[in-house]
């Protein structure tokens, strides 16, 4: 178990430390745009989530050509929970030691008991609950009976964007002009860190995924998070789960399209703000809403980027024949990222063009970079850079797999339509926008 002590760790103030090793101080990623548990960052490069075992083994057995769609698996640590005497609360990681630190699942998933929190509590990628039914709003009913049993943890945030977030559908419940976050990615970690604080007494360490931070090399990153295939529910998922997800399926796009949006930030240029999108709004979609909203992602306030339509095809075209090659393999309630640059090579033309509409961070200055034209030569448009990445295996599934009772034959049909139905969307949205 952890014995935290406190020190000062930089400018951060009190931390914990377990035997005198300085441990590293978690902040929520402020990219997080979906899910459930909180993902945080490590550092630069590292993003980590509370470890789902299954999900784990899957990081560590992928097919060499999926890991180029996926994000680079780094390893465990252990994560200390802390609350100080100014009523913050801090998650600082350790070096991983076996037999400390606790999972999600120590006991096989099949024996598991059922409890209040147990698979929605502490990984992403899980649509379901296995108690009330989670509403739209900063914290479900069940979390914010939680938050108010522990006095609602206060968080410190040290790690911030200089560019204000808005929420358009009305579950942030923040001022758009003072967020400096994602604010779905503040309501997981208010909601990870009061589940966390609940336990306390019984647990002092968790175990935690490190994954490779997938959008680290984008100055302002548009992240589209799509929910795929058209079952979400696991092989070991209860009849009443297994029900409330197929429900879910059948009243939203994952039915008719195998795909639907679960979570948005795409940078605008004639604000200079995120727009911000929930899996609320996901769920309500219509087929022809899933369009306007994949118009939407690839829109900058000004203009379409019709620039992004060629390399994010390539991209999905590349994913699809890959994972039509991966017989036995399901990933259910596994989501897909599509990440591209809201900083283009022509957003400084769009700037100079539009006075009025001149970038401007908080503290009032131009973005680094768009006060020049970009850094291209005229004429020579750079190639857009983009991303796409499948997350979320805590319900995927091959055969050997874990000893696996249900063998699956072929490849995840479920998975390669929503593949079909978002590249023949994004088809047709080229054609109409030559």
């Amino acid at each position: 178990m952890c014995v935290c002590q406190t020190m000062e760790v930089g400018k951060y103030g009190k931390n914990a430390t377990r035997s005198g090793d300085q441990g590293v101080l978690l902040e929520p990623f402020i990219h997080q745009v979906g899910g459930h548990s909180s993902m945080m960052r490590y550092d630069d490069h590292t993003v980590c989530k509370p470890l789902i075992t299954r999900e784990q083994r899957f990081y560590e057995s992928l097919p060499p050509e999926m890991k180029e769609f996926t994000p680079e698996y780094k390893g465990v640590v252990s994560v200390c929970f802390e609350g100080d005497s100014d009523g913050y609360i801090n998650l600082v990681a350790y070096p991983y030691v076996e037999n400390e630190a606790l999972e999600q699942d120590d006991l096989p998933e099949r024996d598991q008991p059922r409890r209040k929190h147990s698979r929605r509590s502490l990984h992403r990628s899980s649509s379901g609950t296995e108690h009330k039914e989670e509403k739209p709003g900063l914290a479900s009913d069940s979390t914010e009976s939680s938050i108010q049993e522990t006095k609602s943890p206060r968080v410190d945030l040290h790690i911030h964007s200089d560019v204000p977030f808005q929420m358009l559908d009305g579950n942030s419940g923040l001022s758009s002009e003072k967020i400096s976050y994602n604010p779905w990615s503040l309501r997981c970690h208010k909601q990870q860190l009061s589940r966390m604080r609940s336990e306390s007494k019984d647990r002092k360490l968790y175990k935690f995924l490190l994954l490779e931070n997938v959008v680290h090399h984008f100055k302002l990153p548009c992240v589209l998070d799509l929910k795929m295939g058209t079952r979400q529910h696991g092989d070991d998922a209860s009849e009443e789960k297994a029900a409330r997800q197929m429900k879910k399926c059948e009243q939203s796009t994952s039915a008719t399209l195998g795909v639907r949006v679960c979570g948005m930030q795409v940078y605008q240029l004639d604000t200079g703000h995120y727009l911000c999108r929930s899996k609320y709004y996901g769920r309500g979609l219509s087929i022809e809403g899933f369009r306007n909203a994949l118009y939407q992602y690839l829109h900058n306030g000004i203009e379409l980027r019709k620039d992004l339509f060629e390399p994010v095809l390539a991209k999905l075209r590349s994913l699809k024949a890959v994972l039509e090659r991966q017989a036995s393999y399901r990933f259910y309630s596994s989501s897909l990222l599509i990440i591209y640059d809201g900083k283009d090579s022509r957003a400084g033309m769009f700037v100079e063009r539009r006075p009025e509409m001149r970038l401007k961070r908080v503290d009032g200055s131009v973005p680094e970079g768009l006060q020049d034209g970009g850094g291209t030569e005229p004429g020579s448009p750079a190639q857009p850079k983009v991303d796409v990445r499948m997350i979320d295996f805590a319900h995927s599934t091959f055969k050997g797999f874990r000893d696996d009772p249900t063998v699956h034959d072929g490849p995840d049909m479920g998975y390669v339509f929503g593949l079909e139905s978002l590249i023949n969307i994004m088809e047709q949205m080229r054609e109409e926008n030559q």
